[in-house]
């Protein structure tokens, strides 16, 4: 493998069945990465599969699971360790938010997203880690959002979730400086998928003006990747809103702000 190409490579993609996980997947697979795509949604990861298959010449293999459940990153690893399969490139892409005031939402479902955004994405990077240094090689690519960066009111636990993927993202692609593995944190604004509807909002003002293609966020995430780049705000709005809010405004008043971008029409 390049620096640039992935051909040989097998990257394996969470939350594939939809949203940016087909984008991730079909950026990889441009690059010659055969793939390993792995959601909950068992007749949406087909539709996906066939799809790539049908546009490029490496191979595709699906594995429904839901990551909700405590232990299926394990069962996910050792399914693929027991098949000999060598996955190079992670790209930690499930999860999902909940929208609403906090002592409103259901301990179930913020539960149920913690597992995924934040449990099951560490025990994932955990092993697979582990699983690249002895070759000294590979890629880690984290989703988190620019809601990681500040308090965000009426998504409060799924922001402070992605501020735990940016900070130990982070740190762990500091650890691993000259190891030959690296990981690549991704935080991108409102993007054009399924996220708001499983969130139960419909969109601001603000989030129909700055929405971006999924696709182009992908893009921006992958070569950052392949560039070993510690971490990367997609669109050029969203990394100057994050760069007033996180590093020039008192921390108050940028929690206010962000309360009116998600909740005024």
């Amino acid at each position: 493998m390049t620096r640039q190409t992935l051909s040989g490579a097998t990257a394996l993609v969470t939350g594939a069945s939809s949203g940016l996980g087909v984008d991730f997947a079909r950026q990889l697979a441009q690059r010659g990465a055969s793939l390993v795509l792995v959601a909950r949604r068992e007749e949406k990861l087909r539709a996906v599969q066939s799809e790539l298959q049908s546009r490029f010449p490496q191979p595709v293999e699906v594995i429904p699971i839901d990551l909700a459940v405590e232990d299926a990153p394990q069962r996910l690893f050792d399914q693929l360790q027991s098949a000999g399969r060598q996955v190079d490139v992670l790209v930690n892409n499930a999860g999902f938010g909940l929208h609403g005031r906090f002592a409103e939402i259901p301990w179930q479902k913020q539960r149920q997203m913690l597992q995924i955004d934040l449990i099951a994405l560490t025990h994932l990077t955990s092993l697979f880690v582990q699983d690249m240094l002895p070759r000294r090689h590979g890629y880690i690519l984290q989703v988190a959002s620019i809601g990681a960066y500040q308090p965000s009111p009426t998504y409060a636990a799924y922001a402070a979730a992605k501020s735990y993927v940016l900070n130990v993202s982070q740190a762990l692609h500091y650890e691993l400086r000259g190891s030959g593995v690296s990981v690549t944190t991704v935080s991108p604004g409102v993007t054009a998928t399924e996220f708001l509807q499983v969130a139960g909002q419909s969109p601001t003002l603000y989030q129909r003006l700055t929405m971006m293609n999924s696709r182009e966020v992908a893009r921006i995430g992958v070569e950052a990747m392949l560039r070993r780049q510690a971490t990367v705000v997609t669109g050029w709005f969203n990394a100057v809103a994050v760069r007033v809010m996180y590093h020039l405004l008192p921390r108050g008043l940028a929690t206010a702000i962000a309360n009116l971008t998600m909740t005024v029409d």
